[in-house]
């Protein structure tokens, strides 16, 4: 269980990391996309995931967040056959980010991009649950820093081993492509 001090110190560390982005809040609203590539394994105690279906929860949380639509999480090597718990499983992330602004790091021409909210709770995204509250936790803590963030509010508490008692409130702003515009 992640303690009060660690659990500031993690949320200072993603505020750092998105303090550039949330300085320039009256940038020329476009953006370019950056390439993620990342191993993501589950280490939860109340819920376990099969392969695949941990890779279906971080794509979800994945679009969640503001990555761009055709983002890939595909299962990774597991022990057990297909569609089994596996205690420790494993997804490949592919994925792009939009950072304000043009940079050397990024695929693309520039893409309109927009500051939308984002919350993380059970039912938000409609396939979220409770049971996810862990993995939840370790998404913030792993994955979103890769995304260009702002104005987190962190209330999540996780109760390994048990639902009862534990909370996804997870909300803050990612810079994210703008709603295409409808003629």
């Amino acid at each position: 269980m992640v303690t009060r001090t660690a659990r500031m110190i993690l949320q200072g560390l993603l505020v750092l990391a998105s303090g550039a982005a949330a300085a320039d809040e009256t940038s020329s609203g476009g953006g370019t996309w950056q390439k993620h590539e990342y191993s993501f394994v589950s280490m939860g105690f109340t819920s376990t995931y099969s392969c695949d279906g941990l890779a279906g929860k971080l794509r979800l949380l994945l679009l969640a967040a503001g990555a761009r639509a055709d983002a890939k999480a595909q299962s990774g090597a597991c022990a057990e056959s297909f569609g089994h718990p596996e205690k420790l499983a494993r997804a490949d992330l592919v994925f792009y980010t939009l950072l304000p602004g043009s940079s050397s790091h990024a695929d693309g021409p520039l893409t309109d991009g927009a500051w939308r909210p984002v919350l993380l709770a059970p039912r938000s995204p409609r396939e979220l649950s409770l049971g996810d509250c862990e993995l939840v936790e370790q998404f913030r803590s792993q994955v979103l820093p890769l995304f260009t963030i702002r104005n987190i509010d962190d209330q999540t508490t996780c109760v390994p081993h048990q639902d009862s008692g534990s909370v996804i409130n997870l909300k803050f702003e990612s810079f994210a492509a703008a709603p295409s515009k409808r003629p």
